[in-house]
């Protein structure tokens, strides 16, 4: 690897912190003056359930200016964006402020776009409160938004200056939720580390080591290809298909939505499938996987009418 490589590896690795160590890192950086102005950006759900607790944890924070957003991936949209970043100039925010994101996938996605683009960048930090933020979405430094009915067509790799996983936060999460991210929990088990696959069919998805592992399964394929020029390719295993899915029925209304992460363990049964005929996957594996995560997506009883094509 050359230095060249090496700095610029270096500086997509964002700081990932759990308790006590993540509450000091935001109680310091906000005391310490560093910033002209500091803003927190959440949902209208996490608002409610997250907002307060924050405060709790870390009292610094209660003089922040608190930005406001509507949930759900269909308000990930420049418009949005637009809307935040007047909010962030009428609230006197420069180029010294902070923003940080407080919610799930599409707050840190969202937030991380805005703070990338305003005044040409301004820091931020992520503080992912769902699961599948926590082990995908806050980590890796992808930001954006959706282009009509097409995910993620706009946006910037920049990593925050620290990701801070709190547990305690997924005890707002209803069960579906859960699931949700525990789709690229599986994920990474299956492109990085059997072993992980195994236990995650197996064992509760919230343990705090099984999150962690799968943080640094990430952060590791991050680390030796941060622009996603090869390997980090891999991470997009189910996505292509998954997207597809999910993209399709944000498009139609009538038909039930599904989550990210019940689109993508969708996805990946497919893909298993066409690496199968395409890539030499056994057909032994690619069963392997599509018992397995019918079994993990049949315990979402909304699911078991998509899932019949699935399963013959």
């Amino acid at each position: 690897m050359s230095i060249n490589s090496f700095v610029l590896n270096e500086q997509f690795q964002a700081d990932i912190l759990t308790p006590p160590l993540a509450q000091a890192f935001l109680s310091q950086k906000l005391a310490a003056g560093q910033y002209s102005s500091v803003f927190v950006l959440c949902d209208d759900q996490t608002q409610f359930h997250c907002w307060p607790a924050l405060q709790k944890w870390v009292p610094e924070v209660a003089d922040a200016h608190l930005l406001v957003m509507k949930s759900g991936e269909i308000n990930k949209t420049i418009e949005t964006c637009t809307s935040l970043w007047k909010e962030l100039s009428v609230g006197g925010a420069d180029r010294n402020s902070l923003l940080v994101n407080l919610g799930g996938g599409v707050v840190t996605d969202l937030g991380g776009f805005v703070a990338c683009t305003y005044k040409r960048g301004i820091d931020f930090i992520n503080i992912p409160t769902s699961l599948l933020s926590m082990v995908d979405a806050s980590v890796g430094g992808k930001t954006g938004v959706d282009l009509g009915i097409l995910k993620n067509q706009v946006g910037i790799i920049q990593e925050p200056i620290a990701v801070l996983v709190l547990p305690n936060f997924l005890n707002t999460l209803p069960e579906r939720q859960m699931h949700n991210g525990m789709v690229e929990m599986l994920k990474h088990g299956l492109i990085v580390d059997k072993g992980h696959w195994d236990v995650l069919t197996v064992e509760n998805c919230s343990q705090l080591e099984l999150i962690q592992h799968s943080i640094e399964i990430k952060k590791e394929v991050v680390r030796q290809d941060p622009t996603e020029k090869g390997l980090r390719k891999i991470l997009n295993f189910g996505h292509t298909l998954g997207h597809a899915i999910e993209s399709f029925l944000l498009n139609h209304s009538e038909r039930s939505p599904l989550l990210h992460g019940e689109a993508i363990a969708i996805g990946m049964i497919l893909e298993a499938y066409l690496s199968h005929k395409v890539c030499g996957l056994s057909l032994l594996d690619a069963e392997l996987i599509k018992k397995r995560l019918i079994a993990f997506l049949r315990r979402r009883p909304l699911l078991r009418m998509k899932l019949r094509l699935l399963a013959v």
